[in-house]
């Protein structure tokens, strides 16, 4: 046998042995790898944004719609409910008037805030550096008390709304034609901002509601056209005001996920909402409502609590002192009334097209405007007009022309008040880690560790009180009272308990906290002018770089600034009143009104679609059965901001 032969041999004897030992192999189940195993991904659930609704709810007005929608619906937030029963008392919440309007000091204050108006208005140069010639209301009122209508047509073609059926509910539009004479109560369920919740018919917090899930389910069914069966499939993200009642949140929350149907909502801040919408990465954001403005600080997509402020004013303000200035040059429509809603609406629309905040506008001048009401001729009024146009929207500035007396005209953010279904709450977390630091103090006591400075100051800094309550004062900027406020914002006039651990503290923090509640008290009575709030919100925030944002960044949205001029005026009032150390660090002061040439009004709508599409956002969601089992708890642990 050749060499060659007795290789090829032994290799066929090697191949048979390898054959043997993989037959072996899979005898005993063990497998040769052919390639590292692979980890598999952990599976993402996927959410499409065509499933996501997005419900802006305001005072006067509902915007809701797809995440993908390019506009939402938008409609009045408005609900006319059918009696009962026969000859039941007719109810109407009010849409212009408001409490704190017919007090003996309302007229004096409204003359007061006009004088200081018009000292404004005079001081000022206009653009060419000639002063204003001001103008008096008799001029204008010797054309005005002459005109009389003349008939356009004799039907105005409007319509009351057909109640023929007995629809148990109206919303929107068809509530607001609903004739007076039928069994309907109208109801406006969000106030300020807030539920509407009051003592008079349909003003418990079960029936506001119910009212506004009839609302929104009437305009995802009909609008969206999305049967409410289907609901179990969509997610929702709701935008709530930067200052809110956590109650009512809690109860609505509850309403979307479990009486609706909501697969899972989030809950985020009407401001957050905003810079999202604007493509703003920090901003002072200026939301200007119907019916309040409400001014935070937002930097990166986190509101700065402190810098949180309510004013309980609006457009609607506006509109009411545009009719008081009207009825004082002779408004020829004399039948117009405040108690109307109709009549309400066309003064909105004249507050919308006549008034603006150009200073460089000025002297008398004619208009027209017609009136289309049911049952009655379509007629056009001429009526001439001068500074009335101007005075009415510069009450944002100086909120004493509003005539409003002894109502709470400032609010502020205050912690929980606490809830039963969230024990582990701040409150809780407040009086463990006193208890843990008193232990800790005494444990070191035990070891002979003294402190230096005494028992009375070692127990006051141990518990975090007067020595927080302090550096909050401190933190809060240089404003008037600022310091204070800060501390009511962080603590709340519930949190004394929280603070004192012992008997020796208890008397001068009690002292301490009733004299911060009693400035609180004084400064929530006082309306403070629009450009005051603002630099009073860029105030409060920490640190001087997160001002100079702030200043370089002001965000104004919502509907009740959208005057002609407002921008530039808005921009020199802040100038003029900024503090003068920012100056010199601020590069420029700048006022956006219009971002990406976007409806102001839409802006947080826009940012809560926008916030449905980020990949941030899936740990936000609060699933119903999360919902059903933990509760509000869920809110304290996905919201977005400090709950």
């Amino acid at each position: 046998m050749t060499q060659a032969e007795k290789e090829q041999d032994s290799g066929k004897e090697k191949e048979k042995e390898r054959d043997k030992e993989k037959e072996k192999e899979q005898q005993r189940g063990v497998k040769r790898p052919i390639a590292p195993p692979a980890i598999p991904d952990p599976l993402q659930e996927q959410i499409q944004s065509n499933f996501i609704v997005v419900i802006n709810p305001g005072s006067r007005t509902l915007r809701i719609g797809r995440a993908t929608d390019t506009l939402p619906v938008t409609l009045p937030h408005v609900i006319a409910r059918r009696h009962k029963q026969t000859g039941q008392p007719r109810y109407e919440d009010a849409w212009l008037l408001r409490d704190g309007l017919n007090k003996a000091e309302s007229n004096e204050q409204r003359q007061n805030g006009l004088k200081m108006v018009d000292q404004a208005i005079w001081s000022k140069k206009m653009s060419n550096g000639v002063r204003r010639t001001p103008v008096s209301a008799e001029q204008a009122r010797a054309y005005n008390c002459q005109i009389r209508p003349a008939v356009l047509d004799s039907s105005s073609r409007v319509k009351w709304t057909n109640t023929a059926h007995q629809p148990p509910h109206l919303v929107g539009e068809e509530a607001i034609y609903v004739n007076p004479s039928d069994c309907y109560n109208i109801h406006w369920p969000i106030v300020r901002g807030q539920l509407n919740v009051h003592a008079s018919p349909g003003g418990s917090l079960t029936a506001v509601l119910a009212d506004l899930e009839t609302i929104w389910s009437h305009v995802i069914q009909k609008q969206l056209e999305i049967p409410l069966k289907d609901l179990k499939y969509y997610r929702c993200i709701l935008l709530v005001p930067d200052i809110y009642n956590r109650q009512h949140i809690k109860e609505v929350v509850n309403m979307l996920l479990l009486n609706m149907g909501f697969s899972a909502i989030i809950v985020h801040q009407e401001s957050v909402c905003a810079t999202f919408g604007s493509g703003l990465s920090s901003a002072c954001v200026v939301d200007v409502g119907d019916q309040k403005t409400s001014l935070c600080c937002v930097e990166d997509g986190v509101s700065h609590r402190n810098s949180r402020l309510c004013l309980a004013y609006g457009g609607s303000d506006v509109t009411r002192t545009f009719f008081w200035l009207l009825q004082r040059a002779g408004f020829p429509y004399r039948d117009c009334q405040l108690s109307s809603r109709l009549d309400c609406q066309l003064l909105q629309h004249l507050k919308e097209t006549f008034c603006h905040l150009n200073q460089d506008i000025s002297g008398l001048q004619d208009h027209e405007f017609q009136t289309r009401f049911p049952e009655a001729p379509a007629l056009l009024y001429q009526v001439r007009l001068g500074d009335e146009k101007l005075q009415a929207p510069m009450g944002l500035f100086y909120p004493t022309t509003f005539g409003i007396v002894g109502q709470k005209m400032t609010s502020l953010q205050y912690r929980s008040q606490g809830d039963s279904e969230d024990p582990h709450d701040e409150h809780y977390l407040l009086a463990t880690q006193s208890k843990q630091d008193q232990s800790s103090k005494s444990a070191a006591d035990r070891k002979g560790i003294s402190r230096p400075g005494g028992g009375l100051d070692g127990e006051m800094s141990s518990q975090g009180g007067i020595g927080e309550l302090s550096d909050l004062t401190r933190g809060c900027g240089s404003g008037g009272g600022g310091g204070a406020m800060k501390v009511e914002m962080e603590f709340g006039p519930a949190q004394g308990e929280c603070l004192m651990g012992a008997g020796e503290v208890e008397e001068p923090l009690s002292a301490h906290l009733s004299r911060k509640t009693a400035i609180m008290s004084q400064f929530e009575s006082k309306a403070l002018g629009l450009d005051k709030a603002i630099l009073h919100s860029i105030d409060c925030c920490g640190s001087d770089e997160t001002k100079r944002k702030m200043y370089s960044s002001i965000l104004v949205v919502g509907g009740g600034l959208m005057f002609h001029g407002a921008q530039e005026f808005l921009l020199h009032r802040i100038i003029n009143k900024m503090p003068p150390s920012f100056r010199r660090l601020v590069d420029n002061v700048e006022v956006i009104t219009r971002p990406k040439d976007m409806d102001p009004q839409l802006i947080s709508w826009k940012g809560g679609a926008v916030l449905a599409c980020l990949d941030t956002t899936q740990e936000m969601w609060i699933h119903q059965r999360e919902w059903q089992r933990f509760g509000v708890r869920m809110l304290r642990e996905r919201a977005a901001f400090v709950w």
